[in-house]
């Protein structure tokens, strides 16, 4: 079955788009799904996040990264510039310090396309948003999942990630600002006919909700109209897990649940279902103790 292409979405920077997107590819990775990071971001924190640090700053992926598959369309094929992540079961297709100079290069790739492909060629594109659709269109049998990592804003690169998608998930916080740039994304993604919209609400606090400084989930859900899988209370051990370079996912925590049960919604998992299971091993373990614990002092 050919992957589902997702892209993560924002306009501006700063609402958790890349933790989002790391986060979901470890937890649907640890899950045992193949999958595919794209690092369209011209900032490389993905790239950064997924190779244990290693930015568009260190040129390790110099060579061999996105722009470089563009810019060579002619001749590249897709599977020459994936690479491996220090996550299980993700790969990546890395953002290096040439990615800003694709929207420049597009449109003479674009030509070339015109020039030297016929119709009924898969590099005959129609439009220059194809381009990385037709990238991805090569490997989309060896994944289950390709996340694509979105610029911020609304220039070429980010509609050349939402044209390769069917689905998207936007980022936004309860922030007035932020919502209005969610809202902008949302109606560009609608008019680009994506399939389904997804939206997580980051950064969410409590105690700032409970005194009316902070618009609710529920609101910010209602003013969007799209469908809401998760919300994550900010939680300080986000910025830990980013500073030490490892997936928030992996700690027992409030944000780490919630991003879990995001790619659990992701991956149609049955999360009611899940919760009850989990509900029930509870009690038959505590059930279990509570016998040991009368057979130890019967002895």
């Amino acid at each position: 079955m050919a992957a589902q292409i997702i892209t993560i979405a924002i306009e501006k920077g700063g609402a958790g788009k890349t933790v989002t997107a790391s986060n979901l590819a470890y937890l649907m990775g640890d899950e045992g799904k193949k999958v595919l990071c794209i690092d369209t971001d011209p900032q490389g924190n993905l790239t950064s996040a997924l190779s244990g640090g290693n930015g568009i700053t260190s040129g390790v992926y110099n060579g061999k990264a996105l722009f470089d598959m563009f810019d060579g369309f002619r001749y590249t094929r897709t599977r020459d510039y994936i690479v491996e992540t220090e996550y299980e079961n993700v790969d990546m297709i890395p953002c290096s310090a040439q990615t800003p100079r694709i929207n420049q290069r597009i449109p003479g790739i674009f030509e070339d396309a015109q020039t030297y492909f016929k119709p009924g060629d898969p590099k005959c594109l129609s439009n220059m948003g194809e381009f990385l659709y037709y990238f991805l269109n090569q490997v989309r049998e060896d994944y289950d999942y390709i996340i694509i990592d979105c610029p911020a804003g609304i220039e070429q690169g980010f509609k050349n990630a939402i044209a390769a998608a069917k689905r998207a998930i936007v980022v936004t916080t309860p922030e007035v600002s932020a919502i209005r740039d969610a809202d902008r994304i949302i109606g560009i993604l609608n008019a680009n006919e994506i399939p389904r919209i997804d939206l997580v609400v980051n950064r969410v606090r409590q105690d700032m909700v409970k005194r009316g400084e902070m618009m609710p989930v529920e609101d910010v859900v209602e003013i969007l109209g799209v469908n809401h899988i998760g919300s994550v209370y900010d939680d300080e051990n986000i910025v830990i897990a980013s500073n030490r370079g490892t997936p928030i996912a992996t700690k027992n925590c409030v944000a780490g649940r919630a991003y879990d049960h995001i790619a659990m919604r992701i991956c149609g998992q049955d999360l009611a279902k899940e919760e009850k299971r989990s509900r029930l091993f509870g009690w038959l373990k505590k059930k279990d103790k509570d016998v040991h614990k009368i057979q130890s002092q019967r002895l």
